[in-house]
């Protein structure tokens, strides 16, 4: 009983561990001023215990410094503004924007080689 206990314990606490990850950063206003300075705009989308969610933005953090000149958003799906904004009906949906249209997306790509791809060729 202790040992299915502790396991259960761990799943809860390692899917707590992916939702404190989360938050929202999408600001609109800085989204314009990053596209106007003729950055590549990624934005991406979550839910609180989506572990594919985690896993697409812990690449995307990474590949914001990689790249460098990109700037990088992040909102719950269930904030109907934003998803109405971008059109985006599901978590884990990548976009990617450059010269103010949007030139890239996908939804569920968590892979870091799929991901890196493609923003190289939106460079």
């Amino acid at each position: 009983m202790i040992k299915k206990f502790s396991i259960f314990a761990f799943f809860i606490i390692s899917l707590n561990a992916f939702a404190v990850e989360k938050e929202t950063t999408f600001n609109k206003e800085l989204f314009n001023k990053a596209q106007s300075e003729g950055k590549m705009v990624i934005v991406s989308s979550w839910i609180k215990y989506c572990t594919s969610c985690a896993s697409q933005m812990k690449v995307l953090n990474k590949a914001k410094d990689d790249f460098g000149n990109i700037e990088y958003f992040a909102f719950d799906v269930r904030n109907e503004e934003i998803a109405k904004l971008f059109n985006v009906e599901y978590q884990t949906t990548l976009l990617i924007f450059k010269d103010n249209k949007e030139i890239y997306r996908s939804i569920g790509e968590t892979t870091k080689d799929l991901i890196y791809k493609a923003i190289q060729s939106s460079i």
